[in-house]
Order: C-alpha cells, then structure tokens, then sequence
C-alpha cells in the first residue's frame, strides 16, 4: 500500500508518518509539504526506522499539476495540510478561504483523476461552532469562525468524492501531545511550555470555558485504523476529554506546585464546545487505550531538555 499525506511534516503527520512506516502493508509514503511553517525538524534528529519506505516533496496542495504527477500509484491520501489555529481564533480569512477551502478543492480534484482508493480529510470539531450542549455527530454544524468554516467547506469536497471512492471526514478536537514537529499556538501544549520554562501561564476569559481535546497519539492511532480497515464513507468525531480550562490548570499545579497563572480579558465569556467522545468511528475500528490527563503531561514534561 502506497499512502500520500499532504502536510506531511507537520505536528500530527510526523508522528503519523514514523508508526505507519513500521506497518508490514505500507510499502512507500509519499510526504507531500510545502514547508511553510519550517517543519525542517521532520528531517532532523533520530532516523525514520524502515526510512527506506519515505519520500519527501516539497509542494503546494494548490499546485495541481504537481499534486497529480505525485498521486501515481498511490492507493490512499491522508489530506492533513491545512491553515491551523486554535479553534476560537478568526483572522486572516483570505488565507483560511485559500488553503483549508481552495486547496482541499485541488487535492479531491487532483484524486478524482486517479487511482486513489480511500480518501482522509482532517477536519476539526471547530466545524460546529460553539454548543453548551454535548454534540455528536447528528448535529447540525454552524461555524462561527473563518478557520471552521473554511474547514466545513473542505468536508463538503470530500463528501462528493466519496461518491466514486471512500471518503472519510474525521473532525478532531484541540491536538495536544509531543511530537517532532511541535505546535504551540495550541492550548494545552503552549500551558506546558510555559509552565516549564517560565512558570507562568496566561489564562484567557473567565477559565470556566470547556474546549474538546484529543491525544496526538490517539488521533494518529484512529488516523492509521481508519487507513487499514473498512470504514464507511461519512463524518466522525474524533475526541477524547472534553475540559474546562480550569481543570487543565489543575492538573498543571499538581505538576508544577510552584505554578502562577494570569488572567486576560477575565470579563470576556468564550465560546465553548462539548463534544461525544464515543464517535460513531468505533463501530468499525477499536478504540485507543486512553490515560489521565496527568500522566499524559507528565509523560510531555519529561520530553523537554530541562
């Protein structure tokens, strides 16, 4: 099986990219990136076991000509290239509208003249928009955010593939975890950071507002799951906690006794997001082996240098 991940080196397609390269079915993965956000450490550090299997290119998903002449030969795209924010963001909608909507437009163009056999959009719970009630996947989405809706409408490319081929959304909630690749614009990753090397974290709103998160190892584990097993072409959810921002604050004092936290726009209610953790997914794929909260910062803790 040969697999194209778009966005490649990035946070989640890194740590996607070295558990698939040991699976014996996997014969070639293809990392399709631009490189626009400095991923270089995709390419540095400890070597790729069965690194044989891997290939790199450095292109745009809005180059469609280039995209096709890589889609020869290979059997599944997993299409994880995106303009990434935290969930509740709104800026910078020419480039949410280009990427997340326009681009993926290009990849289901690009794979409807191939041979592709299964197609995999990451897409993001923020595609709900906001719910002080628990959601699944029976919810109506209404995205409040350019980054949600350009999302959204990447589903809707995806979802008219999946009449010729299978096509699958899966939204995700906030990623957190260690990886290669890092990202720290992300909530609970930028908690950690500062709380080791600062000691100080900065808490937006009142810290009463609940967000959906999942594992970055959980998700990579659904991501290759939903690779090498039958799943229907639909959406699902892919989430593991659903926290209030002050009970990641309290696991972070457990951790950091010594831990002082500020307080911005503490007048400002934000939109919160409440999502089923038991996604309609594991009818036809087992679940991850899930840990606390605490032991799986912990275990982030012990991956910085100092």
């Amino acid at each position: 099986m040969k697999i194209l991940i778009t966005g490649g080196a990035g946070y989640i397609g890194t740590k996607l990219t070295k558990v698939l390269l040991v699976q014996e079915d996997v014969s070639e993965i293809l990392i399709y990136d631009n490189l626009s956000k400095s991923h270089n450490n995709f390419f540095l550090g400890e070597n790729f076991k069965n690194g044989n299997k891997l290939r790199a290119v450095q292109g745009d998903i809005l180059d469609s000509r280039q995209l096709k002449k890589c889609l020869e030969g290979v059997d599944v795209v997993v299409h994880l290239a995106a303009k990434v924010t935290t969930p509740f963001a709104n800026a910078d909608p020419h480039f949410y509208e280009q990427v997340n909507h326009w681009g993926t437009a290009e990849v289901v163009y690009a794979v409807e003249e191939s041979d592709v056999k299964k197609f995999i959009y990451l897409s993001s719970t923020s595609a709900y928009g906001a719910s002080t009630e628990l959601i699944d996947e029976s919810t109506e989405p209404s995205p409040h955010t350019f980054y949600g809706i350009s999302k959204k409408r990447g589903e809707e490319h995806t979802q008219r593939l999946s009449q010729k081929i299978n096509g699958i959304v899966l939204r995700a909630g906030n990623v957190y975890g260690f990886s290669k690749s890092m990202r720290f614009d992300a909530v609970i990753n930028r908690f950690m950071f500062d709380a080791n090397f600062a000691n100080r974290i900065q808490i937006f709103g009142t810290g009463k507002q609940s967000r959906a998160f999942i594992h970055v190892d959980y998700l990579v584990d659904s991501l290759i799951k939903s690779i090498v097993h039958e799943v229907p072409s639909s959406i699902y959810n892919l989430v593991d906690k659903n926290l209030h921002i002050f009970e990641v604050v309290d696991v972070l004092k457990e951790i950091y006794p010594s831990l002082e936290f500020l307080f911005s726009n503490q007048h400002m209610n934000l939109r919160e997001l409440m999502v089923n953790r038991d996604s309609l997914i594991y009818d036809h794929i087992e679940r991850y082996e899930s840990h606390t909260l605490k032991e799986e910062l912990i275990e982030f803790k012990k991956r910085f240098a100092f």
